[in-house]
């Protein structure tokens, strides 16, 4: 049984470990309320330019061609993977890991890139895959602009339109559900599709096709719009990814800081034991003295 000094070092220690997880939960909640806003106001524009740009392409003309609508080959993949920078936030990081690992195992007959945004894919997958490109600090101060998701942006267009060998481009990332709810991301980024695809367009107004008059040529249109769109994509792809690893890890800390609590009273309950079984063994070697007297 380790002795009274041990136990009272041990629950010194867990209990500066608590006030650790207390503030970073603290930490957390309070980046979680701005992302969290972020994230609601940019989800309605994504999802409208989404839409928009799908029902124009779908209506423009067979011969109309531009690189980020042309369908490639299916050969050659390029993983965008938005992870975070930090640690301590549960299973968030080890779930998208996951994804891109199943993502890869069901397209193993793929040549597979990987460009990394965020510390934690980078390093996982240095090892294991090929990546050709990385992003980091971004996301590690819980917040990020969009002048910084239009560099992760225009890398992957400069990608996609200089290198006519790359087929697709595919974007993963946590989408935030709520705080205890995470929803991993495995969407196709590039080339974009020509058809709209909303959750919240019911059947009704898919059926009733919206006509639209082109007052530019479509090609000055879409050069300027399709862009945008994967600018925006990206910008809303890190804001849910910020609001998820916050909330990820308000959870963690705030489940590590009951684990603490739980294990003080253990240690405290056990600390009581050995200091009584003490007490009670001086006190008999006092009784058995003084009766040998």
């Amino acid at each position: 049984m380790a002795n009274l000094l041990d136990i009272r070092r041990r629950i010194k220690s867990v209990k500066n470990t608590q006030q650790i997880t207390k503030a970073m939960k603290m930490v957390s909640a309070a980046r979680l309320k701005r992302a969290q806003n972020r994230v609601v106001s940019a989800r309605p524009f994504a999802n409208k330019m989404t839409e928009v740009l799908g029902e124009l392409a779908s209506q423009a003309t067979e011969d109309f061609h531009h690189p980020l609508l042309d369908i490639r080959g299916d050969e050659r993949y390029l993983i965008v993977l938005v992870t975070a920078d930090r640690g301590l936030c549960g299973a968030f990081n080890t779930n998208l890991l996951k994804a891109a690992q199943v993502f890869t195992k069901e397209n193993a007959g793929k040549t597979i890139e990987l460009l990394a945004v965020g510390r934690k894919g980078r390093d996982f997958f240095r090892q294991r895959g090929k990546i050709v490109g990385e992003y980091i600090g971004l996301t590690g101060s819980g917040q990020v602009g969009f002048s910084e998701a239009l560099e992760v942006a225009h890398d992957v267009i400069k990608r996609f339109t200089e290198d006519e060998e790359l087929d697709k481009v595919f974007l993963i990332f946590a989408e935030f559900k709520s705080v205890l709810n995470q929803r991993i991301v495995v969407e196709q980024l590039l080339p974009i599709s020509r058809t709209a695809e909303t959750e919240s367009t019911d059947a009704s107004n898919s059926a009733e096709a919206r006509d639209y008059i082109f007052e530019q040529p479509p090609a000055e249109i879409f050069s300027r719009l399709l862009p945008r769109l994967v600018e925006t994509q990206i910008f809303r792809a890190l804001l849910e990814s910020i609001a998820s690893e916050q909330g990820a890890r308000m959870t963690a800390m705030d489940a590590a800081s009951k684990n603490a609590g739980e294990l003080i009273s253990s240690l405290t309950l056990n600390m009581n034991r050995v200091r009584q079984a003490a007490i009670t063994r001086e006190i008999i070697e006092i009784v058995s003295g003084a009766a040998a007297l």
